[in-house]
């Protein structure tokens, strides 16, 4: 009888092990010790960026700032979009190629062109809609803005509040769309490999879904067959208990 109730739990639920619920599993209980890299994103077509000029010389750093004048002394700084050609124009400068490179490469480029109209030029880039999203088999699916302009698959998934008990940890979706082509990736949560995957950080724009596990998939077919499945189990536990005795 006791068998027969286990084989029952087991199918109904689908017994796992723990090496399918960990995540970062480390063989013979080693440490992990690797080099971080300081990952920063590449600029991308349909960008929206922030741009500020600033110098010693306040007022001749007006005319390279992008901005609205409301009224008098009331000015509001309009952001760039990065076009499909991967441009921005920039007053003064005209069209600058952006995409492929990232914030900082982009500050750098920016301040050696200023060099010849400005002293001591200052740039400051940021990218406003940085965002990712989270879909499928997580506490709280939605899209998640990114102030700091790098976030890993960890932290975005801890922002969707983690994956529910249904969640196929060796089964995230990863959707990465750049440079006019659409890519997937599959993530393995469980295997510390993760750590080096050139996908571990996220770009802008990232979507991550999360599989539904086996015990999720099957217990959605059972709903309509529930009472078969029960009688057959009570079939299958009196013939064991007869046999038994």
């Amino acid at each position: 009888m006791f068998f027969a109730i286990l084989l029952t739990s087991c199918l109904l639920f689908n017994c796992v092990s723990a090496n399918k619920i960990n995540y970062f599993q480390i063989e013979d209980n080693s440490k992990l010790t690797e080099t971080i890299v300081n990952y920063e994103p590449k600029l991308q077509i349909n960008d929206i960026l922030t741009i500020n000029v600033s110098a010693i010389d306040k007022e001749s750093a007006i005319p390279f700032n992008l901005v609205e004048s409301q009224n008098i002394g009331n000015q509001i700084p309009l952001p760039y979009i990065v076009n499909v050609d991967g441009e921005i124009n920039f007053p003064v400068l005209g069209k600058i190629k952006v995409t492929q490179l990232t914030t900082k490469e982009l500050t750098d480029s920016l301040t050696q062109r200023l060099l010849p109209y400005l002293k001591k030029p200052i740039v400051n880039i940021r990218i406003t809609n940085f965002k990712i999203t989270v879909l499928g088999e997580v506490k709280n699916p939605g899209s998640y803005g990114v102030l700091n302009e790098r976030i890993s698959i960890i932290e975005a998934l801890g922002l969707a509040g983690d994956l529910t008990i249904y969640g196929d940890r060796k089964n995230i979706v990863l959707i990465r769309e750049y440079n006019g082509k659409r890519t997937s990736e599959i993530i393995d949560l469980t295997n510390k490999a993760l750590f080096d995957s050139p996908y571990f950080y996220l770009s802008q724009n990232d979507a991550l879904y999360v599989a539904s596990n086996k015990t999720k998939v099957n217990s959605s077919g059972v709903g309509p067959n529930t009472s078969v499945i029960l009688s057959s189990i009570s079939i299958l536990t009196t013939i064991i208990a007869i046999l038994v005795r």
